[in-house]
């Protein structure tokens, strides 16, 4: 097998765990990958033993280590709900014809007043125009 496009090739989970260490710490690893194994008690062990087990945990860890060293990065993998693998923002939605079918519309709690419980895109969409029979 040509592992010579792989940046990883090579290198041990655990030195890459200690590199992020070393250059961030723990707290601010933490902050960057919210994983329990990096803000509760953390430890190499521990987290090599959780990262191991767990692909995508895994995969945010080797993905940091290729940005902190600027090597070539991987193409993002989008997961089944449509999110970027690598980032915790949720991707936004795409308009085009025919886009949203299909979807499910999202619940919204009703209120006396139905603009307050639109979110801010809605109200750009919809106005404040209070709803007929109000």
């Amino acid at each position: 097998m040509n592992q010579q496009n792989n940046p990883l090739h090579g290198l041990k989970l655990e030195a890459i765990l200690i590199f992020l260490v070393d250059k961030y710490g723990w707290e601010e690893l933490g902050l960057r990958i919210n994983i329990r194994c990096f803000t509760h008690d953390p430890s190499i062990k521990s987290s090599l033993a959780f990262l191991r087990k767990t692909q995508w945990a895994r995969d945010k860890v080797e993905y940091l280590y290729l940005k902190a060293n600027k090597l070539p990065l991987p193409t993002p993998k989008v997961d089944s709900g449509g999110t970027n693998k690598f980032d915790d923002k949720p991707k936004k939605a795409q308009h085009s014809s025919g886009s949203l079918a299909g979807q499910a519309k999202p619940q919204t709690k009703q209120t006396a007043n139905h603009t307050d419980a639109l979110p801010q895109a809605n109200k750009a969409i919809w106005g404040n125009a209070s709803p007929k029979g109000d």
